[in-house]
């Protein structure tokens, strides 16, 4: 691919500093995010001759994309690091393979509110109270450095909350006195906290002093030929200094959803290549989301005019749906949408039953889109006249007819179309994510519900391809069509959509407990039980009085959680 002279100036103005870059193809989708030590350097090398010439088809792919590119410049590679796995779960570049998951940068925290506090490992941070340090580019270091501030400051390691003289007695950081043991009174709380606070600064920054003992220890150990102990105080010390470098942590992350060039003339090219009368102005698109049948889910975004609006976007939680059955929950979703739309219109309007109502809203945007096929006709009467070639679909506008009859007949149309919308509020075009098994079934509820008129098309995502009722073969248009990189906006949207109302409804019933069924426990009672015993079986396992000390209960609700908890034991 020839550089152009956009990207050769970009490339003069790259610093030859650390940072993260982002690859873009022509229509601004980030397809490519990448860190380097050298931002100038790396960049460069994409576009020398002779890398292009490798049997790469990847890179090739990857570069015959690239429309443009952005950078930006952080303080050290392990911020890049950090960075680069935000962004790349942020956009889902096609071209990137790593940080594609969920998984988050390991973090230390502490709880310095607990009873006993303790440091642990974590990669989900809460707004709970506690002390955070990272998120730590490498985890095997913050690993060993977590091991060497506990030997140093003689933290506990143990997992129990609130750990008692059982669980010291099986406990081997106080038996090796690696921890000096404040859950058998060895030392008070207050003496506790303070080595825990002296921990925190420690890893705050403030260890220059141990890793001067350390790199005295290190030299000294290398001068008695003592050459394994001072490669591993060599390593301690690598370790120590990853751990308790600054970083920043990327929370808001400084780049925008980029959106298309020109939505107008992607919505213009999608009219074209389906055949419709008007560019689709409002295009609504549905998304199922399911793990093995549990916590089905769906979604609805919608666009106008080739722009997410996010203020009706809906979310589907399955209601009728039993076990895993995509096409029974597509079906679902269209009905109680547009159910609800008509009833809205309805209530909008003069009292008539749904029937009626339905059949109205139809009639509406039937002689909408009449008019505006006609519209689109006698726009195109002149060049038939003149005996240009028709398209194969008698439908469809004609390719080679004037750019500007044709954008005024669009306009027209349009005009005719919003006003339709306005009075029905359905959209101009309806996007299934699936095949032909979902597309049937969204139609079908249509048609019950007397919306066939209404476009509707399903994408399949292997090889993009438009899916059109009562047509046998799918349509393609190729990667880079603009009408294709529209619906597909559309349809990652509606999927992003869908799989984080998932997560979200996933990540609530592993919060749940079975105290959530225990009448009269609220979230406040629920939480001060928790933190007191630390888990459901050492709440079973305590007495009246104890579950009584907690704040909030009494002897009598006491007794109401220990008889509900026997009940429900085994």
């Amino acid at each position: 691919m020839p550089v152009t002279d956009h990207i050769r100036e970009k490339l003069g103005q790259s610093p030859h500093k650390p940072g993260v870059y982002l690859m873009k193809d022509r229509l601004g989708t980030v397809i490519y995010v990448g860190k380097a030590r050298d931002l100038r350097k790396r960049l460069s090398q994409y576009f020398q001759s002779s890398r292009q010439m490798r049997w790469d088809v990847k890179f090739n792919a990857l570069v015959e994309a690239i429309h443009d590119f952005d950078v930006h410049v952080v303080r050290s590679e392990p911020e890049a690091l950090l960075l680069e796995g935000k962004l790349i779960k942020q956009f889902l570049p096609r071209y990137n393979i790593s940080f594609r998951d969920d998984k988050q940068f390991l973090m230390l925290k502490v709880n310095l509110n607990d009873p006993i506090p303790r440091f642990s490992l974590t990669r989900m941070k809460q707004n709970d109270g506690a002390r955070y340090f990272g998120p730590f580019a490498n985890s095997g270091a913050i690993r060993r450095t977590l091991h060497l501030v506990r030997r140093q400051f003689n933290l506990r390691g143990c997992r129990p909350l609130t750990p008692t003289d059982a669980d010291y007695k099986h406990c081997l950081y106080g038996n090796l006195k690696f921890c000096t043991a404040p859950c058998i009174g060895n030392v008070t709380r207050e003496q506790y906290c303070h080595q825990v606070s002296a921990a925190c600064d420690f890893l705050s920054g403030q260890c220059h002093e141990m890793a001067d003992q350390l790199e005295a220890e290190m030299k000294k150990a290398a001068a008695g030929r003592d050459y394994e102990r001072a490669a591993q105080l060599r390593d301690t010390i690598a370790d120590l200094r990853r751990a308790t470098k600054k970083n920043r942590d990327f929370v808001r992350v400084p780049y925008n959803l980029p959106l298309a060039l020109d939505p107008e003339r992607d919505l213009q090219d999608l009219a074209r290549a389906l055949g419709l009368p008007a560019a689709p102005l409002r295009i609504e698109g549905f998304d199922i989301s399911n793990i093995s049948g549990t916590f089905a889910v769906a979604s609805l975004v919608s666009f106008w005019r080739g722009r997410p609006e996010r203020v009706h976007y809906r979310r589907f939680k399955m209601k009728s749906v039993v076990g895993q059955d995509d096409f029974a929950c597509m079906a679902e979703a269209v009905r109680r949408r547009y159910t609800r739309l008509l009833r809205e219109a309805q209530a909008g309007g003069a009292p008539r039953d749904d029937e009626e109502e339905s059949k109205g809203v139809v009639e509406e945007m039937q002689v909408a889109i009449r008019e505006t096929s006609a519209r689109v006709r006698r726009s195109r009467a002149p060049q038939r006249a003149r005996g240009t070639q028709a398209s194969e679909d008698p439908a469809a506008p004609q390719a080679d007819a004037p750019e500007d009859t044709y954008a005024e007949a669009i306009e027209d149309s349009s005009a005719t179309s919003r006003s339709a919308s306005a009075r029905s509020n359905l959209p101009d075009l309806i996007l299934i994510d699936g095949g032909k098994g979902q597309l049937n079934a969204a139609v079908a509820e249509l048609k019950r519900l007397g919306l066939d008129s209404i476009p509707v098309i399903g994408l399949a995502k292997e090889f993009e391809e438009i899916h059109r009722p009562g047509v046998s073969e799918p349509l393609r248009l190729g990667l880079d069509s603009p009408a294709v990189k529209l619906l597909q906006r559309v349809r990652d949207e509606s999927h992003r959509v869908a799989n984080s109302y998932n997560a979200q409804l996933r990540l609530r019933k592993i919060s749940e407990s079975i105290l959530d069924e225990c009448p009269g426990i609220g979230d406040n009672r629920k939480a001060a039980l928790l933190k007191k015993f630390g888990s459901i079986q050492r709440i079973r396992a305590a007495s009246v009085e104890e579950i009584a000390e907690v704040s909030g209960f009494g002897v009598k609700a006491a007794q109401e959680v220990k008889t509900f908890l026997m009940a429900r034991q085994g």
